[in-house]
């Protein structure tokens, strides 16, 4: 957890932090992430407190709010974004291998999802709720992952277009599929049994993919030979 401590300088009560203050923030931020994987019981800051050994006072100079300390927690998860599922979107897809691709990032996307899916879950339960920060945190970790499938699909530059519309609906299908495989609970409502395959859902999500970068490309060619 000391890189998401790293860029700190100072408590809720503007005190600079010494390495006591960083141990202690550490511990705090390591004890959330303990109880977010140990079990389903619901996180608080007084679990989180009691597990780190510290009184509330001490939780308070750090964190105001769950939703603040979840945040702090998700910092250092999210920056494995890049070497777990980006850097798959950052490479040339060619078509002729279009389908490989599409499903070797939709794959790595769900372990990502798989590794940190209770974390991933609470920050999404907060945004259902309207939770201003967990809804903008939400928003910017989906941002990369459209602008490179927009790349994928054309030279359309990000913004109102119809690719970056497309790909912005294929990140809430791909991130609402995996949501459900990788929950338990949710698996259970929709009744996907526990022995039934991912696969069932991450095929299909590729498929999709696929035909809509293939569209895309499609068109994009259509309109370099009108303009010709």
């Amino acid at each position: 957890m000391s890189s998401a401590c790293a860029g700190i300088s100072h408590n809720l009560n503007g005190q600079r932090l010494g390495r006591k203050g960083r141990v202690t923030r550490e511990r705090i931020l390591a004890a959330a992430m303990d109880l977010i994987e140990a079990d389903e019981q619901p996180v608080t800051l007084a679990r989180v407190a009691r597990h780190a050994a510290l009184g509330m006072t001490s939780v308070y100079n750090y964190f105001p709010g769950m939703t603040e300390l979840l945040l702090a927690v998700l910092e250092p998860v999210m920056a494995t974004a890049e070497d777990d599922y980006l850097c798959v979107l950052r490479q040339p897809w060619p078509d002729d291998e279009l389908f490989e691709w599409c499903q070797k990032f939709v794959v790595a996307y769900h372990g990502f999802w798989l590794r940190h899916s209770r974390l991933l879950h609470l920050r999404n339960a907060l945004a259902d709720q309207h939770d201003v920060q967990m809804v903008a945190h939400r928003i910017r970790s989906s941002r990369p992952v459209v602008a490179l499938l927009v790349r994928q699909m054309s030279e359309e530059p990000i913004g109102l277009g119809p690719h970056t519309s497309m790909a912005t609906i294929l990140m809430i299908a791909i991130e609402r599929s995996v949501t459900i495989v990788t929950n338990p609970e949710l698996r259970r409502l929709v009744g996907i049994e526990p022995e039934l395959s991912e696969d069932r859902y991450l095929v299909p999500g590729a498929r999709l993919v696929q035909m809509a970068i293939s569209d895309a490309r499609s068109e994009s060619r259509s309109d370099l030979e009108g303009n010709a």
